[in-house]
């Protein structure tokens, strides 16, 4: 009998879809990996409005619906990039039991998600105003519901050491993301019980977007089971596409 291989479960980070994994996709499936690159809502080819998005469960419902559907005893491996790894904490929360192994590529691994301003400090980019464009479509007076990268910051603080075709490729296809819904990223529970699956932290060291200094304490304050390191921008599945598949594989 032939066992089917692991199944992967890909989350983009802000901004970003289903799109920026193609090349991790390629290299997973072509040594027979089952993998799934999803869209969370108002990212990718998904077709709500971002600024329509306001809670953190409707922005993660895709990823959520996709593990409740899935059949009695399958078990995921997720991959989460930047604010993806929220996404994999709100899953864990609510399907301890069918996912193996969750693997956080400069992803935000808080266990309870956005709860505390440190929370923020650590876990979501710091960017200056002039680099940001906010957009306020519940009206001026309240918090803005999306934001995005000006193109023209984009490649410094995403991939700067990624093939420049891939970063021209990148601009055409972000999208403004929910801050608005990012930022009720808060979750209750047990972290005992987070604890029983295996968590794996690859750190990028010449990060633009999420600081190494803010992933080294994200490690130090929920240390997970293995840290791997890439000497890498922000956006590895760009940048060491071949280097990133070794290690999630190793990790295994």
């Amino acid at each position: 009998m032939v066992v089917a291989k692991e199944h992967f479960v890909l989350v983009h980070g802000e901004g970003h879809g289903a799109w920026c994994w193609f090349k991790l996709r390629w290299l997973l499936e072509s040594s027979g990996y089952r993998v799934t690159c999803i869209d969370l809502a108002g990212g990718g080819v998904d077709p709500t409005d971002p600024n329509s998005v306001r809670s953190f469960e409707h922005y993660d419902k895709p990823l959520l619906d996709l593990i409740s559907t899935m059949p009695e005893g399958e078990k995921v491996i997720l991959v989460g990039h930047g604010a993806g790894g929220l996404s994999l904490i709100h899953a864990m929360h609510q399907f301890v039991d069918r996912i193996r192994q969750a693997i956080f590529v400069a992803a935000t691994m808080l266990p309870f998600g956005l709860q505390t301003d440190e929370d923020k400090k650590d876990g979501l980019p710091t960017l200056p105003e002039n680099e940001i464009e906010l957009t306020f479509s519940a009206g001026v007076d309240d918090p803005p519901t999306t934001a995005a990268l000006r193109p023209e910051f984009q490649r410094d603080r995403l991939s700067q050491q990624s093939p420049e075709e891939e970063s021209v490729l990148a601009s055409m296809l972000m999208r403004p993301w929910p801050v608005a819904a990012i930022s009720t990223a808060s979750f209750e529970g047990d972290d005992e019980r987070l604890n029983r699956i295996k968590r794996v932290f690859i750190k990028t060291e010449r990060d633009h977007m999420l600081d190494p200094q803010q992933q080294d304490s994200m490690i130090k304050k929920w240390p997970p089971s293995e840290v791997l390191e890439l000497d890498t921008d922000h956006s590895p599945f760009f940048s060491a596409p071949e280097q990133l598949f070794n290690l999630i594989v190793k990790s295994l």
